[in-house]
Protein backbone atom coordinates (compact mmCIF):
# COMPACT_ATOMS: atom_id res chain seq x y z
CA UNK A 1 0.00 0.00 0.00
CA UNK A 2 2.81 2.47 0.96
CA UNK A 3 6.72 1.93 0.75
CA UNK A 4 9.37 4.01 1.36
CA UNK A 5 12.90 2.57 -0.64
CA UNK A 6 15.53 3.84 0.67
CA UNK A 7 14.75 7.43 1.88
CA UNK A 8 16.86 9.87 3.25
CA UNK A 9 15.53 13.95 4.31
CA UNK A 10 17.64 16.51 5.50
CA UNK A 11 16.52 19.35 7.27
CA UNK A 12 18.57 22.27 8.65
CA UNK A 13 21.53 20.37 8.37
CA UNK A 14 20.28 17.70 10.21
CA UNK A 15 19.92 14.24 8.79
CA UNK A 16 15.82 13.27 10.10
CA UNK A 17 15.51 10.29 7.87
CA UNK A 18 19.01 8.13 7.16
CA UNK A 19 18.31 5.84 4.10
CA UNK A 20 15.23 4.53 6.10
CA UNK A 21 12.88 1.89 4.30
CA UNK A 22 9.65 -0.04 5.34
CA UNK A 23 6.06 -1.07 4.08
CA UNK A 24 2.83 -0.21 5.28
CA UNK A 25 0.30 -3.04 4.17
CA UNK A 26 -3.34 -2.83 3.14
CA UNK A 27 -5.72 -2.68 5.75
CA UNK A 28 -3.30 -2.78 8.55
CA UNK A 29 -2.99 -0.03 11.70
CA UNK A 30 0.47 0.73 11.61
CA UNK A 31 2.07 2.93 14.70
CA UNK A 32 5.17 4.98 14.09
CA UNK A 33 6.50 5.96 17.77
CA UNK A 34 10.39 7.99 18.75
CA UNK A 35 10.87 10.60 20.93
CA UNK A 36 10.32 14.78 19.77
CA UNK A 37 12.12 15.61 16.12
CA UNK A 38 12.38 11.96 15.51
CA UNK A 39 10.84 12.04 11.95
CA UNK A 40 7.80 10.73 12.75
CA UNK A 41 5.58 14.01 11.51
CA UNK A 42 8.30 13.88 8.58
CA UNK A 43 7.72 10.47 7.28
CA UNK A 44 4.04 11.13 7.51
CA UNK A 45 4.43 14.49 5.51
CA UNK A 46 6.39 12.40 2.57
CA UNK A 47 3.82 9.69 2.64
CA UNK A 48 1.53 13.02 0.55
CA UNK A 49 4.23 14.82 -0.52
CA UNK A 50 4.03 17.91 1.23
CA UNK A 51 7.65 16.80 1.12
CA UNK A 52 10.40 15.32 -1.13
CA UNK A 53 13.28 13.06 -0.39
CA UNK A 54 16.26 14.24 -0.88
CA UNK A 55 17.18 10.40 -2.51
CA UNK A 56 14.98 7.42 -2.56
CA UNK A 57 11.55 6.86 -3.52
CA UNK A 58 8.13 6.21 -2.42
CA UNK A 59 5.40 4.11 -3.65
CA UNK A 60 1.79 4.27 -2.75
CA UNK A 61 -1.02 1.84 -3.82
CA UNK A 62 1.32 0.86 -6.39
CA UNK A 63 2.77 4.32 -8.08
CA UNK A 64 5.60 6.11 -7.42
CA UNK A 65 4.95 9.46 -6.23
CA UNK A 66 8.38 11.31 -6.77
CA UNK A 67 7.78 12.94 -10.09
CA UNK A 68 4.17 13.10 -10.65
CA UNK A 69 2.73 15.70 -12.21
CA UNK A 70 -0.45 18.19 -10.58
CA UNK A 71 -3.27 16.12 -11.53
CA UNK A 72 -1.96 12.28 -11.40
CA UNK A 73 -0.39 14.04 -7.70
CA UNK A 74 -3.95 15.12 -6.77
CA UNK A 75 -5.11 11.41 -8.08
CA UNK A 76 -2.90 9.78 -5.03
CA UNK A 77 -3.85 12.31 -2.47
CA UNK A 78 -7.62 12.05 -3.20
CA UNK A 79 -6.44 8.27 -1.25
CA UNK A 80 -5.88 9.98 1.85
CA UNK A 81 -7.86 11.41 4.52
CA UNK A 82 -5.98 13.09 7.02
CA UNK A 83 -6.73 13.68 11.19
CA UNK A 84 -4.45 16.46 12.09
CA UNK A 85 -3.53 16.69 15.87
CA UNK A 86 -5.19 19.91 16.46
CA UNK A 87 -8.02 18.52 14.53
CA UNK A 88 -7.71 21.53 11.98
CA UNK A 89 -11.44 22.68 12.10
CA UNK A 90 -12.53 25.86 10.62
CA UNK A 91 -13.77 27.84 13.75
CA UNK A 92 -16.33 29.55 11.74
CA UNK A 93 -17.83 26.66 10.17
CA UNK A 94 -20.18 24.32 11.97
CA UNK A 95 -19.48 20.80 12.34
CA UNK A 96 -21.90 19.86 9.24
CA UNK A 97 -20.13 22.10 7.08
CA UNK A 98 -16.94 21.83 8.62
CA UNK A 99 -17.37 17.71 7.54
CA UNK A 100 -18.80 18.86 4.09
CA UNK A 101 -15.77 20.68 3.22
CA UNK A 102 -13.63 18.58 1.18
CA UNK A 103 -17.05 17.29 -0.70
CA UNK A 104 -17.80 20.73 -1.52
CA UNK A 105 -14.18 21.33 -2.65
CA UNK A 106 -13.17 18.66 -4.19
CA UNK A 107 -16.94 17.19 -6.31
CA UNK A 108 -20.46 18.67 -7.93
CA UNK A 109 -21.90 16.69 -5.43
CA UNK A 110 -25.63 18.25 -4.90
CA UNK A 111 -25.79 19.68 -1.62
CA UNK A 112 -28.95 17.06 -0.83
CA UNK A 113 -26.77 14.41 -1.48
CA UNK A 114 -23.82 16.35 0.55
CA UNK A 115 -26.26 16.19 3.30
CA UNK A 116 -26.94 12.42 3.24
CA UNK A 117 -22.96 11.56 3.33
CA UNK A 118 -22.68 13.82 6.39
CA UNK A 119 -25.39 12.87 8.89
CA UNK A 120 -23.62 9.20 7.58
CA UNK A 121 -20.60 10.57 9.10
CA UNK A 122 -21.47 11.87 11.92
CA UNK A 123 -23.46 8.76 13.19
CA UNK A 124 -20.99 6.19 12.35
CA UNK A 125 -18.47 8.60 14.99
CA UNK A 126 -21.94 9.22 17.36
CA UNK A 127 -21.78 13.34 16.72
CA UNK A 128 -25.73 13.26 15.51
CA UNK A 129 -26.78 15.73 17.81
CA UNK A 130 -23.52 18.16 16.54
CA UNK A 131 -24.28 19.38 13.37
CA UNK A 132 -25.24 22.60 14.09
CA UNK A 133 -23.06 23.35 16.92
CA UNK A 134 -19.25 25.13 16.54
CA UNK A 135 -15.59 23.77 17.59
CA UNK A 136 -15.67 25.91 19.92
CA UNK A 137 -18.99 24.65 21.90
CA UNK A 138 -17.34 21.36 21.59
CA UNK A 139 -14.69 19.53 24.09
CA UNK A 140 -11.31 18.22 22.70
CA UNK A 141 -12.39 15.01 21.92
CA UNK A 142 -15.32 15.84 20.25
CA UNK A 143 -13.30 18.05 17.74
CA UNK A 144 -11.04 14.82 16.99
CA UNK A 145 -14.14 13.03 16.23
CA UNK A 146 -15.01 15.61 13.87
CA UNK A 147 -11.96 15.99 12.47
CA UNK A 148 -11.83 12.21 11.88
CA UNK A 149 -15.61 12.09 10.20
CA UNK A 150 -14.01 15.25 7.48
CA UNK A 151 -11.18 13.09 7.21
CA UNK A 152 -13.62 9.70 6.16
CA UNK A 153 -16.01 11.71 4.11
CA UNK A 154 -14.66 11.02 0.63
CA UNK A 155 -14.31 6.87 1.66
CA UNK A 156 -9.91 7.46 1.32
CA UNK A 157 -7.99 4.04 1.35
CA UNK A 158 -5.67 5.62 4.32
CA UNK A 159 -6.04 7.69 7.10
CA UNK A 160 -2.68 9.13 8.57
CA UNK A 161 -3.33 10.33 12.15
CA UNK A 162 -0.71 12.79 13.81
CA UNK A 163 -0.68 12.37 17.35
CA UNK A 164 -4.55 11.39 17.34
CA UNK A 165 -4.30 11.83 21.27
CA UNK A 166 -2.89 14.49 22.07
CA UNK A 167 -3.94 16.87 25.09
CA UNK A 168 -6.51 14.30 25.50
CA UNK A 169 -6.96 12.70 28.99
CA UNK A 170 -6.82 8.92 29.12
CA UNK A 171 -10.55 7.89 29.07
CA UNK A 172 -10.59 10.10 25.46
CA UNK A 173 -7.37 8.98 24.52
CA UNK A 174 -9.09 5.15 24.65
CA UNK A 175 -12.13 6.42 22.94
CA UNK A 176 -10.05 7.78 19.88
CA UNK A 177 -8.45 4.37 20.13
CA UNK A 178 -11.69 2.55 19.79
CA UNK A 179 -12.31 4.64 16.99
CA UNK A 180 -9.34 3.94 14.68
CA UNK A 181 -9.83 0.30 15.12
CA UNK A 182 -13.38 0.53 14.23
CA UNK A 183 -12.31 2.60 10.73
CA UNK A 184 -10.14 -0.46 10.28
CA UNK A 185 -12.77 -2.93 11.04
CA UNK A 186 -15.84 -1.52 9.73
CA UNK A 187 -14.21 0.24 6.43
CA UNK A 188 -11.46 -1.38 5.75
CA UNK A 189 -9.49 1.49 5.98
CA UNK A 190 -5.36 1.30 6.29
CA UNK A 191 -3.96 3.76 9.12
CA UNK A 192 -0.43 5.48 9.95
CA UNK A 193 -0.35 6.60 13.06
CA UNK A 194 1.94 9.12 14.51
CA UNK A 195 2.13 8.96 18.44
CA UNK A 196 3.77 9.68 21.48
CA UNK A 197 1.65 7.41 23.21
CA UNK A 198 2.98 3.91 23.68
CA UNK A 199 -0.44 2.56 25.40
CA UNK A 200 -2.27 3.53 22.19
CA UNK A 201 0.41 2.05 19.48
CA UNK A 202 -0.15 -1.00 22.02
CA UNK A 203 -3.55 -1.00 21.61
CA UNK A 204 -4.45 -0.33 18.08
CA UNK A 205 -1.09 -1.35 16.29
CA UNK A 206 -0.81 -4.47 14.03
CA UNK A 207 2.73 -3.40 13.70
CA UNK A 208 4.69 -0.51 15.67
CA UNK A 209 7.72 1.25 13.82
CA UNK A 210 10.42 2.72 16.24
CA UNK A 211 12.48 5.92 14.56
CA UNK A 212 15.26 7.20 16.29
CA UNK A 213 18.21 9.60 15.36
CA UNK A 214 17.36 8.93 11.71
CA UNK A 215 17.21 4.83 11.92
CA UNK A 216 14.12 2.54 12.40
CA UNK A 217 15.28 0.63 15.46
CA UNK A 218 12.34 -1.88 15.78
CA UNK A 219 9.53 -2.70 13.12
CA UNK A 220 7.44 -5.31 14.38
CA UNK A 221 4.21 -5.92 16.08
CA UNK A 222 2.82 -5.20 19.29
CA UNK A 223 3.85 -8.52 20.74
CA UNK A 224 7.46 -8.28 20.01
CA UNK A 225 8.13 -4.83 20.49
CA UNK A 226 7.46 -5.13 24.10
CA UNK A 227 10.22 -8.18 24.22
CA UNK A 228 12.84 -5.67 21.72
CA UNK A 229 16.36 -6.33 22.99
CA UNK A 230 17.02 -2.72 21.33
CA UNK A 231 18.13 -0.85 24.09
CA UNK A 232 16.06 2.32 22.75
CA UNK A 233 13.12 0.84 22.56
CA UNK A 234 13.14 -0.86 26.05
CA UNK A 235 14.24 3.16 27.78
CA UNK A 236 10.99 4.06 25.44
CA UNK A 237 8.81 1.31 26.74
CA UNK A 238 10.14 1.97 30.38
CA UNK A 239 9.30 5.73 30.34
CA UNK A 240 6.47 5.05 29.94
CA UNK A 241 6.03 2.39 32.41
CA UNK A 242 5.44 -0.64 30.34
CA UNK A 243 6.77 -3.72 30.52
CA UNK A 244 6.61 -7.18 29.06
CA UNK A 245 6.07 -8.41 32.20
CA UNK A 246 2.80 -6.68 32.02
CA UNK A 247 -0.85 -6.61 31.02
CA UNK A 248 0.76 -6.15 27.34
CA UNK A 249 1.75 -10.13 27.17
CA UNK A 250 -1.76 -11.08 26.93
CA UNK A 251 -4.22 -7.67 26.63
CA UNK A 252 -3.50 -6.58 23.33
CA UNK A 253 -6.38 -5.34 21.02
CA UNK A 254 -5.27 -4.79 17.60
CA UNK A 255 -6.95 -7.74 16.46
Amino acid sequence: MIRFENITKVLGGKTVLDNISFEVNEGETFVIVGLSGAGKSVTLKHMIRLMLPDNGSIVVDGEAIDNLGRSALEAVRSKFGVLFQSAALLQWMSVHDNVALPLREHTKMAEEEIGRLVAEKLHLLNLSDAGDKFPADLSGGMQKRVGLARAIIMNPKIVLYDEPTSGLDPVTSRRIDNLIVDMRKELGITSVVVTHDLHSALSIGSRIMMLHDGQIVENAPPEEFICSKDKTVQSFLESQYITKKGKWETGLSHE
